[in-house]
């Protein structure tokens, strides 16, 4: 995958070019390379997170919409975004230690999901 290009080296590419149209043309390349870096990093935050949401179910017994939330309601009380929050637990099956604030919210969320079960 290509790094995305910095804008300093965005001008000095577009200097460089020796017509208006090389220049759009350098600036569509650019904005492709970051379009192309952003999908990736969504994929791979995609993978992650329904990797989770399946220990979640697992965990949890729990159908996948129900461990969406679960992860969701952790990452809010957490103020830790999702894919972190994910990729943490993920971790954990690399004997990766989950970090006590996501922890202590998970335990909370985990309880009341089964309250709500148990109504």
């Amino acid at each position: 995958m290509h790094q995305v290009t910095t804008l300093s080296e965005e001008q000095r590419l577009l200097r460089t070019a020796s017509s208006a149209e090389d220049a759009a043309l350098l600036a569509e390349v650019v904005e492709l390379r970051v379009r192309n870096e952003q999908l990736g990093r969504a994929l791979a935050s995609h993978a992650v997170i329904d990797q989770a949401r399946g220990m979640v179910m697992a965990l949890a017994r729990c159908p996948s919409d129900r461990a969406w939330d679960l992860l969701v309601d952790v990452s809010q009380h957490c103020n830790v975004k999702l894919r972190d929050v994910a990729a943490a637990l993920v971790a954990t099956t690399r004997d990766r230690t989950l970090p006590e604030p996501i922890q202590r919210e998970l335990r909370r969320a985990l309880r009341r999901l089964h309250a709500a079960d148990r109504r």
